[in-house]
């Protein structure tokens, strides 16, 4: 049965995107220390920054806190980006220092 609503097709890619949607502030210093790799290592791999930190107005069980969104030419490419070795030395800088709600996911075509 075919779901009208989503309607994905199948014989292109569709995009992938990750969001981060952080709980709290994030400590500074590691801050500072992840986006000095973070932003090259996503853009390296294809991410295109959509929306950075712009205003969130928080709905239903949402937390109003910063947001990003990354567009990749596909699912398969979103997953390569965070697990590239690239953005895992990113995320060694970071050092638990934010939480986060990071999800990689397929838009539709």
């Amino acid at each position: 049965m075919q779901n009208a609503f989503l309607n994905i097709r199948r014989d292109t890619l569709a995009k992938g995107y990750m969001i981060s949607a952080h709980r709290s502030e994030a400590d500074p210093e590691k801050r500072a220390a992840y986006l000095k790799i973070a932003g090259a290592a996503l853009e390296s791999a294809g991410g295109k920054f959509l929306a950075k930190a712009g205003r969130v107005e928080a709905r239903e069980n949402g937390i109003a806190g910063r947001t990003v969104l990354i567009e990749f030419e596909s699912y398969e490419a979103a997953v390569a980006a965070y697990d590239s070795e690239a953005y895992q030395e990113a995320l060694r800088a970071l050092d638990g220092g934010a939480d986060r709600d990071i999800r990689l996911f397929e838009g539709v075509d």
